[in-house]
């Protein structure tokens, strides 16, 4: 017990940080960057229009520099520390600032994307913010605690960078302001969803942070209203939650679903006189689409692949057949084109890898050709050279230190056989041709005075 109380007491101690936060500092920091004018107004006004061209061009670079720059974290860190301080002012205040830092970006944001040429086919940046998760919620609330630390701490860091960044404030709301400029609905509220997600949990955080850590309250309020105000906060909380909780289960069955899809068809892409040459996957639907080649399948056939569906855990009923690519009239579908389109893409993609791969292998076998040793031309010079030798044998091996088998050096080796003991200045000359004629300095000769092996 006594070892688990010091291991209770060191723990303690390491995260202690009372001694290391100063309460004061932060609240006069958090005051000082609640209002919302003049220099700061202009800076939004700049930020957000660079977040705009990055999420119009799909540049997450250009998005973080947009989210470094931004002064949008102030009013929020203001109403965390009013909530937490009863300071009735301060959050009147700091709502006040909050709104018209909002109806600034919705206009910057909403001209910039009326003015703009270009309309990507798949916007995937701005499409990104228009369906927040669970953990959306949980990356506002942790990087709401991670700022008001910061502001805390009395030796400043670049934390609230990286909270800028995390929290992701800037994208949604130019989000929503594309979505006003362009009246889509589905972008403008599910963004504004995101940039409210992201509001009430770093308020959360930053209100949970200032109770934990005692800041000096300006009003005393009885038990009674403090309950209340805590039931308020709890139901804002909760019902703001609750449709993020729907969508990340809503992810989380698509993904799954997806996932068995996939197994699915690998488990199944040649069949007996069939291949299955591409397929979809609809997770709205639930359904499987495969696009059949070869001979149509017969019901035994698609019966076993219903069961092989079954047993990856889709629903049998949801898997779709297409096995004509004609219509009624013996023409081409749009649909049969635009599948064949994507064969012949996969089928160049593979012709591309399959071609990089021959490519390397020819490389690799030319560097072994190179390396190979022209064994008979070898022998004849050196029989030319020295008639008495009887044998060589010559060959690529390794000398290997003796203290450990890792140590090695490649070299090539030249064993002669001759009846007498070659002499030495023989043997030198012999190796330093050889290295010359090989071109390799690793070459060494050895002589063995006794006759070839198996002879008496």
């Amino acid at each position: 017990m006594r070892f688990i109380r010091d291991i209770w007491e060191k723990l303690k101690a390491l995260g202690y940080i009372r001694d290391s936060m100063d309460p004061q500092a932060a609240t006069q920091t958090i005051r000082a960057n609640i209002p919302f004018k003049g220099p700061n107004v202009w800076i939004l006004s700049f930020a957000i229009i660079i977040a705009s061209v990055g999420l119009n061009i799909n540049s997450t670079a250009v998005i973080i520099g947009a989210m470094l720059i931004s002064p949008l974290m102030g009013p929020i860190f203001g109403l965390g520390l009013a909530l937490g301080t009863n300071d009735i002012p301060m959050l009147r205040h700091s709502a006040k600032n909050l709104l018209v830092m909002v109806a600034v970006s919705l206009l910057a944001s909403a001209l910039y994307f009326l003015v703009s040429p270009l309309n990507l086919v798949n916007p995937t940046e701005l499409e990104s913010r228009t369906n927040p998760t669970i953990y959306d919620l949980l990356i506002a609330l942790f990087g709401g605690a991670a700022g008001i630390f910061e502001m805390c701490r009395r030796e400043k860091g670049t934390v609230l960078s990286g909270v800028a960044i995390a929290t992701a404030l800037m994208p949604p709301i130019c989000t929503a302001g594309y979505g006003l400029a362009n009246a889509n609905m589905h972008f403008f509220f599910g963004a504004l969803y995101l940039f409210t997600i992201n509001t009430i949990f770093i308020t959360l955080s930053t209100y949970l942070m200032v109770k934990y850590l005692k800041f000096p309250v300006c009003a005393q309020m009885d038990s009674a209203e403090s309950l209340r105000n805590r039931r308020i906060i709890t139901a804002v909380v909760i019902i703001v939650a609750i449709p993020s909780l729907i969508s990340a289960i809503d992810v989380i069955r698509a993904n799954n679903f997806k996932n068995k899809a996939i197994e699915f068809v690998a488990r199944n892409k040649t069949l007996e006189r069939s291949y299955v040459y591409d397929y979809g996957i609809d997770d709205r639907e639930k359904t499987v689409e495969l696009f059949i080649g070869g001979e149509p399948l017969n019901t035994y056939e698609k019966e076993k692949l219903r069961e092989s569906a079954r047993e990856a855990g889709l629903n049998p009923d949801k898997v779709i057949f297409k096995e004509r690519l004609m219509d009624d009239n013996g023409k081409t579908s749009a649909e049969s084109e635009r599948l064949m389109q994507g064969i012949y893409a996969r089928t160049d993609n593979e012709i591309n890898k399959r071609e990089a791969q021959i490519r390397l292998l020819e490389g690799q076998l030319r560097e072994m050709k190179n390396a190979e040793i022209p064994y008979t031309q070898i022998y004849n010079e050196v029989k030319s050279q020295y008639p008495y030798l009887k044998d060589i044998y010559l060959a690529r091996g390794a000398k290997v230190q003796q203290d450990s088998i890792t140590r090695e050096q490649r070299c090539i080796v030249m064993i002669t056989v001759s009846g007498k003991s070659m002499p030495e200045t023989d043997r030198e000359k012999l190796e330093s041709w050889l290295k010359i004629r090989l071109s390799d300095t690793s070459a060494v000769v050895l002589n063995h005075a006794a006759s070839h092996p198996g002879r008496k």
